[in-house]
């Protein structure tokens, strides 16, 4: 299916500013569907204004929807939807006609013209929002449905006014408080005038004894929440309805965010809408999670250490070998528990069990040269990019490529050592290619005693599930190949 931005680009004539307060309006625009209880479409006027098309699509949480198909990418001749033609052409809201039957369920057709606040200007015009309220599940409204249908007329004014959604307002956070969350709506002082069940329930946990309707609920809130401590300027904004932002407020235990969405028609503020929501398990879960990860970090980090140690006694005890042999074993020993260590360095500072393993292998490529024989004087080079990869992937691949790029330096005694990467779709393909002497006579991978290829095949083939193979390269050298599968990307 075409986004929005797909839509708006191939078929209007709406430019970058049109396309960003659309964007801005259709993040947020489930609010006025719930409060609603009906469907919204938005329809832009095509190049040329002979039509419309539908660029956008919400429907309703709180009550039955209208349209069960998609409607976004539809395209209606101009003449064809005679509200949406005439919300643009007059700039106001449209609620005449009787209820349509066509789709065999009595429907209430609305539409709102949407324009975008331009500053020392009376606004920009850019599409049509069509409100249908599928009826057949009409009844007598309770007090919250009349509360939910006048906010939502209020909200319905203040995009037709340009004030919806608000400009420079931050992103509305995907946990943000829905309506059924729980409401409350404030006159003009910041008294509330109703509270919805679930926003008395949330209130009850903070710790209220009273009831809510009546009360100044920053007066409220503060008193519930804030005993010897400074109070939270955002809790008395936001508790007011003074400005569209959200916090959260804590007592007892009990966690509770708070959305304001102030409500400005005809150029005042007539009151606000509050938008409750108990995340205390929610944020319970979380810490959970940081305290987690901290601890896992942690051991990472502690592993880290212990390598380091590991190694530094490997590289002590090599010193006071005579044996050339034995002390080229412990050498290799060290260099190897290094690349360990560098992955579980990483993973120390790492939020998840992800890490970028291009810096490791930058780090193992610039060991290998460090520790090369001086008279090789040659720095292995990266091209390509490993991207991020799971650490049960990533601490057996630098360990394999601290083998293969020793083992070059030290037997190849090349003048160019190159590591080339491809990370396509589902699968690593890893080269390590160099100019030096070449496979000696004979030589065959599986019958080979080498005890640096011999772990890098076992670290490949049986940890990593990939395949291995060593081929001479026709202009001389030798060039090693690693083909491993991916898991997908993290989300």
């Amino acid at each position: 299916m075409p986004t929005l931005s797909d839509l708006v680009a191939r078929h209007t004539a709406l430019d970058e500013a049109d396309l960003d307060w659309l964007h801005s309006l259709v993040s947020d625009w489930q609010l006025l569907a719930d409060l609603s209880f009906a469907d919204l479409i938005l329809w832009a006027p095509l190049l040329g204004e002979n039509g419309w098309i539908a660029i956008a699509q919400m429907r309703p949480t709180t009550g039955p929807t209208v349209y069960h198909d998609d409607i976004v990418g539809s395209v209606a001749a101009k003449g064809e939807r005679q509200l949406i033609d005439t919300a643009w052409h007059e700039r106001r809201i449209c609620r005449e006609g009787d209820p349509d039957w066509s789709t065999g369920v009595p429907v209430r057709e609305e539409t709102i013209p949407v324009r975008r606040a331009v500053e020392n200007g009376e606004g920009r015009f850019l599409a049509v929002i069509q409100r249908s309220t599928n009826l057949s599940s009409a009844r007598t409204p309770s007090r919250l449905e009349l509360t939910y249908l006048q906010s939502a007329s209020d909200l319905a004014q203040m995009v037709a006014e340009g004030r919806f959604p608000f400009s420079g307002e931050e992103p509305i956070l995907v946990r943000s408080p829905r309506v059924g969350d729980g409401l409350l709506r404030l006159d003009r002082a910041g008294r509330v005038t109703y509270a919805s069940p679930n926003a008395l329930s949330a209130y009850r946990r903070l710790g209220l004894h009273a009831d809510l309707v009546g009360a100044e609920l920053g007066r409220v809130t503060a008193t519930l929440c804030y005993s010897d401590e400074p109070i939270n300027e955002d809790l008395m904004i936001v508790a007011s309805g003074r400005a569209a932002k959200e916090t959260e407020v804590e007592s007892g235990g009990t966690i509770v965010q708070l959305r304001a969405i102030p409500l400005i028609v005809g150029g005042g503020r007539i009151g606000a809408l509050v938008l409750i929501r108990d995340v205390t398990e929610l944020r319970r879960r979380e810490r959970e999670l940081m305290t987690k990860d901290a601890t896992i970090r942690e051991i990472h980090h502690r592993v880290k250490n212990n390598l380091q140690t590991v190694a530094a006694l490997l590289r002590l005890q090599a010193r006071r070998l005579q044996v050339p042999e034995g002390r080229e074993a412990l050498e290799e020993a060290v260099r190897r528990v290094g690349s360990i260590a560098i992955v579980h360095e990483t993973l120390s500072h790492a939020p998840e069990e992800f890490v970028d393993f291009d810096e490791i292998a930058d780090r193992v490529i610039a060991m290998a040269g460090e520790v090369s024989a001086p008279e090789v004087a040659v720095m292995p080079r990266r091209m390509g990019e490993f991207g991020v990869l799971p650490s049960l992937i990533a601490t057996p691949l630098a360990m394999a490529l601290t083998e293969l790029l020793q083992n070059a330096l030290q037997h190849g005694r090349p003048k160019r050592l190159e590591v080339l990467v491809d990370a396509a779709l589902g699968r690593l393909n890893v080269i390590v290619r160099d100019d030096g002497r070449g496979l000696p006579p004979g030589f065959d991978l599986e019958t080979s005693t080498s005890l640096g290829l011999q772990i890098v095949r076992t670290l490949v083939e049986g940890e990593l599930s990939g395949r291995l193979s060593i081929e001479p390269r026709l202009e001389g050298g030798t060039e090693v190949a690693l083909s491993i599968p991916l898991p997908l990307p993290p989300a």
